[in-house]
């Protein structure tokens, strides 16, 4: 009976120490470890923005609007109509992890099958091909914008039209991976061994191909984050009173010249979310490229 053997799978003794190794280069890349501390601390910040947020985000003082960084008991001020701004720019950054996570989510349960299929089975290779090329045919932000005007302005809505136009990005990158592996001799003696098409796919190809959607999913995160920040400076994604990176940018830029700060400060969680996000995906993807084991 032939054996066989896959090379990259991480099973038993030689998936730890293939583990060990992505983990030690990522300990020693300066910036995976600073972006990863950052993405911690947002997490956290995020989860526990109920109970860390020192004012309800709804909580108004009219005597005390627009209040500068730092003065009546405000860390980094009040908007216009002297609501918080730190309590806020937390729930916010909530909610725009949320979506990014939803909207990653969306797209990867739809794009990895389709991406599996069009790379394995020729003939549904040139449809899911043709459909994909249909959707790239729109850029990523007009469709997610037209896409929440069709559902309605919120939360899950904007998720949801943000994870459908990132769905050609996930089919593209996992259809590309499943034709390398394909062509493998593993995956040969699999098929020569008589195992199901099927089998092949959940069993061979698509653990192997788990590091190159990991990757896909922290680069697609941040586009997802700016995407919802978009919608809802656009007023099609989460709807005030609750708390938006999005919404309060497109309050505060009426009041840009008085008060930039309340502009500003949205603008920077946003940056370094994304910025963070970018940083640790490219450090992620040079982690798990196995030709770094013969460097």
């Amino acid at each position: 009976m032939t054996v066989l053997t896959v090379p990259m799978a991480e099973t038993g003794t030689a998936g730890i120490t293939r583990r060990t190794r992505v983990l030690r280069r990522l300990r020693r890349n300066p910036l995976a470890v600073v972006s990863f501390v950052v993405l911690a601390l947002a997490a956290v910040v995020a989860l526990l923005s109920p109970w860390l947020a020192p004012y309800s985000v709804d909580q108004t003082d009219f005597a005390r609007t627009l209040a500068p960084p730092g003065s009546a008991g405000h860390l980094l001020g009040t908007d216009d109509l002297g609501r918080d701004v730190l309590s806020r720019i937390m729930l916010g950054a909530r909610a725009s992890l949320q979506v990014g996570l939803l909207a990653v989510a969306t797209s990867l349960v739809i794009g990895v099958p389709l991406g599996l299929a069009a790379g394995y089975f020729r003939a549904w290779d040139a449809v899911i091909s043709r459909f994909t090329d249909l959707l790239l045919a729109f850029p990523f932000l007009i469709m997610a914008v037209g896409l929440a005007a069709i559902r309605g302005a919120s939360l899950g809505n904007a998720a949801v039209a943000i994870g459908i136009a990132q769905i050609p990005g996930v089919i593209r990158v996992v259809r590309s991976d499943t034709l390398r592996l394909k062509s493998l001799d593993f995956v040969a003696a699999a098929v020569v061994d008589g195992a199901s098409d099927l089998w092949v796919l959940a069993r061979h190809i698509l653990p192997n191909a788990t590091s190159v959607i990991l990757v896909q999913a922290t680069v697609a995160i941040p586009a997802a984050i700016l995407g919802e920040a978009v919608l809802s400076f656009l007023g099609l994604g989460i709807q005030p009173p609750a708390p938006s990176l999005g919404t309060m940018l497109a309050t505060a830029q009426q009041f840009a010249a008085r008060a930039p700060w309340a502009a500003v400060l949205p603008g920077v969680v946003i940056m370094g979310l994304a910025l963070a996000f970018n940083v640790f995906g490219d450090a992620l993807r040079d982690a798990l490229d196995p030709k770094g084991d013969r460097r």
